[in-house]
């Protein structure tokens, strides 16, 4: 028998957390090396020629004379009653609320609505009142990320172990890989000649790569799963996964609004907002949730404090070219979740973002995505290829990863399904694409309906995987971080 001595000992973590490391960078490395390759291959494609504006969104003409406040609240009324019906529906067949509100957008969108009684949509979200649900939809969805931001417990992506942040990110790289090489093929079909492939393939990985941060921990709570080993290494895998999306996300909007050019510009102002965010601004909100716990309540004026704090972020971002909605995640980001200024503006502010302004997003949405464009068996098999793409890159990506780290298979394959739940994040990344100009209406519609199915999908195969054992099951997982201990 061989007794090793405790210096032995001592070098095998030691040695672990070096090929985790070398194995790390080298993934990293290697996705930046393909996807260079691929945007070298791409830039000798060529597109359509940009297509008619005129007839890409709405439907039949409204009268002239239309009361835009009266459309804009029936139409509020009517998204909303349909909204809590399908989502009480959807909750019912043990799916995520959201998706059931998601799909009621569309079904009062062209099509369904439009195409059934084209004059009820005619006059229920005439053309005419499409920006201002726009303006309400994205101050909704800016409060929405605010939201997120102060639900995102930082501590775990501060205390998250280097395994945990290698399966977060390989479930990003593989998606992103594998849409970034399939816009080879879709650019030429798809897109249009003013359309950058670069700018394309950039867009396409991420719109295959996000996770949707708050129906997962909707999903790990309604099966009360949130506070097991599976459920917390989920929530710390798609923290890492959300923060890491966004920045991506921010990086591709810089290119796509600067067009190449200014792009390094963009993201070196970027980098300067971070900074000043973390370094002046986290102090004094430090202090301020410092000051609401000796208090025990939020005042008028600390709320003011909040929202000018928070629309000055968001001005800024959108000013530097990376959208509002980044400022409104970092900002709450950066606010101490576990405080209780975290918890009272949640609880003020959750209630009427999510019933009433997110419907309106979801109205938005659904008056942009026309299903019916989706046509012939060539092109609705191209979709099919979409979502086993999406489905492939975050589920393989997050199983080999998972499984390299000694986590055993069923728990590594429920954390693959966790991390393909896409949901709302999917859709807000996706009309950022569409207001870019950067997907056609058609991809579009084909990457909406890749959300839906992607996120419905997670629930039912999630059942299967730990139905033996229930939330039992979950305490099995191990991981093997830096001394080798089980998380």
């Amino acid at each position: 028998m061989t007794i090793g001595t405790a210096a032995d000992d001592d070098l095998a973590p030691r040695s672990s957390l070096a090929r985790t490391a070398v194995a790390y960078l080298a993934m990293i490395g290697g996705a930046i090396a393909f996807f260079l390759w691929i945007a070298a291959r791409g830039g000798s494609l060529l597109a359509a020629a940009p297509a008619d504006e005129a007839s890409r969104f709405g439907g039949p003409a409204a009268p002239a004379s239309v009361d835009t406040l009266l459309h804009i609240l029936l139409a509020l009324a009517v998204v909303l009653i349909t909204a809590r019906l399908l989502g009480h529906l959807f909750k019912r067949l043990q799916q995520p609320p959201v998706i059931g509100e998601v799909i009621a957008g569309i079904l009062l969108g062209p099509s369904l609505l439009g195409l059934v009684a084209p004059g009820a949509y005619a006059y229920l979200l005439p053309p005419s009142i499409s920006p201002y649900l726009g303006v309400l939809s994205q101050i909704g969805v800016i409060l929405f990320m605010f939201l997120v931001g102060l639900e995102l417990d930082t501590s775990r992506l501060r205390h998250g172990t280097h395994s945990t942040i290698a399966i977060s990110h390989a479930s990003i790289l593989v998606p992103f890989l594998l849409g970034s090489t399939f816009a080879l093929w879709l650019y030429p079909r798809f897109s249009t000649r003013d359309v950058p492939f670069t700018v394309f393939a950039l867009f396409l990985g991420v719109s295959l790569s996000v996770t949707a941060f708050p129906v997962l921990a909707r999903i790990l709570t309604d099966r009360n799963l949130h506070k097991t080993p599976l459920g917390i290494v989920a929530l710390t895998c798609a923290a890492v996964d959300d923060v890491t999306a966004w920045c991506l996300l921010a990086f591709v909007v810089s290119v796509a609004q600067a067009r190449v050019g200014g792009a390094a510009k963009t993201v070196l102002w970027t980098l300067v907002f971070v900074i000043a965010v973390l370094v002046v601004v986290r102090p004094l909100l430090d202090k301020l949730s410092r000051h609401v716990d000796r208090v025990g309540h939020l005042t008028q004026t600390t709320m003011a404090v909040l929202f000018i704090a928070l629309l000055l972020s968001a001005l800024v971002t959108e000013g530097i070219g990376i959208h509002a909605l980044f400022g409104a995640f970092l900002l709450g980001a950066v606010i101490p979740c576990e405080g209780r200024i975290a918890r009272e503006v949640t609880h003020r502010l959750e209630y009427p973002v999510i019933v009433l302004l997110l419907p309106a997003f979801f109205a938005f949405t659904g008056m942009r995505t026309q299903i019916g464009l989706v046509r012939g068996a060539f092109e609705w098999l191209v979709c099919a290829v979409i979502i086993a793409l999406a489905c492939l890159g975050k589920f393989g990506g997050t199983y080999a990863a998972a499984r390299l780290t000694s986590i055993p298979w069923r728990e590594s394959a429920a954390l693959g399904i966790l991390m393909n739940t896409r949901g709302l994040m999917q859709l807000i990344v996706l009309n950022i694409g569409l207001d870019l100009k950067v997907l056609s209406p058609r991809l579009f519609a084909m990457l909406v309906l890749m959300a839906i199915v992607t996120t419905i999908m997670t629930t039912p195969i999630l059942n299967l995987l730990i139905r033996d054992g229930g939330a039992g099951t979950a305490r099995e997982i191990r991981l093997e971080p830096e001394g080798g201990h089980p998380t």
